[in-house]
């Protein structure tokens, strides 16, 4: 019983911080989905489900989703294949090693507004790096990578896909290192050769991993925001207005925070389905492996 009592304390400080900043606000936006609740007025009136049919009835919200859902289509997979082959690369056994992983690792530990920053220099029209660079060689460059149509998600895109880098990589690692060796060795003894082994061994032996990188990342993507608001402010035409820049104009430029919680709440259903989907479909290919 007393050794209870000390479990209970241990665990204390995490839930006493996922009631306050977590389970609270998720339950006040819920109440506040169902009031026309505008913040420069005082009559707050309920009504009901309204909110959710003005969202599911407004194309600006479905145009912000349709921006998400693309941008979630390009980075997770890409970001995915790149993060494992990095791994891969720095998972072999030579001198210096980890200053390679640290150099991949840092920009995930870098403040989001400042990697932003730097990603709009690297993609000025004119002065930036890339312009710069293709200039300095003869190639005439001056496209505004943001201010484009056809190139704005795109950048983003690429920049999403540098930042993630570090963290799906550690994780990657972590999974190649659980792989017992003597598996490569039997099937070394079985004259396969190393993409046989990449494909029977080691692809499905990173399955919890991958899973476990899929469903954060993809998580991760379908709530982008601090790019977008810092690079592009939904622009242009709104081709960069993902759901999560939508919701934050409804609630914080328009005031409509009744509005603006309905769709966080429909954002929410939509990523639990996806996880729920993801988790289900690779649950399957997950069984009968294990790194232990």
């Amino acid at each position: 019983m007393k050794r209870s009592r000390i479990g209970y304390l241990f665990v204390a400080p995490a839930f006493v911080h996922l009631l306050v900043f977590a389970l609270i606000p998720i339950l006040y936006a819920l109440y506040l989905s169902f009031f026309k609740w505008h913040i420069l007025k005082e009559e707050k009136p309920f009504v009901g489900m309204q909110n959710y049919v003005d969202a599911v009835t407004d194309p600006p919200f479905w145009n912000a989703m349709w921006n998400s859902l693309r941008y979630t289509l390009v980075s997770v997979p890409v970001g995915l294949l790149v993060a494992l082959l990095v791994a891969i690369l720095v998972n072999q056994k030579m001198r210096g090693m980890t200053i390679f992983r640290t150099i991949y690792y840092i920009p995930s530990i870098c403040s989001g507004v400042a990697i932003a920053m730097m990603w709009i220099y690297i993609y000025l029209p004119t002065n930036g790096l890339i312009s710069g660079t293709l200039n300095a060689i003869g190639i005439k460059n001056e496209i505004n990578l943001l201010n484009n149509v056809a190139t704005a998600m795109w950048a983003l895109v690429f920049m999403s896909i540098w930042t993630g880098l570090g963290p799906r990589m550690v994780l990657f690692l972590a999974g190649l290192v659980g792989i017992p060796q003597s598996l490569y060795e039997a099937a070394q003894l079985d004259g396969a050769n190393k993409l046989r082994e990449f494909w029977s061994i080691t692809l499905p032996m990173l399955a919890p991993t991958t899973m476990f990188v899929v469903i954060t990342s993809t998580i991760s993507a379908m709530q982008i925001f601090t790019p977008v608001y810092m690079m592009t402010k939904g622009g242009p035409e709104g081709s960069t207005d993902v759901i999560g820049y939508h919701i934050y104009t409804d609630a914080w430029q328009k005031f409509h925070i009744g509005l603006a919680s309905s769709k966080s709440f429909l954002l929410l259903i939509a990523i639990l389905a996806v996880s729920v989907f993801q988790y289900r479909l690779m649950k399957r290919q997950m069984e009968g492996y294990s790194a232990g």
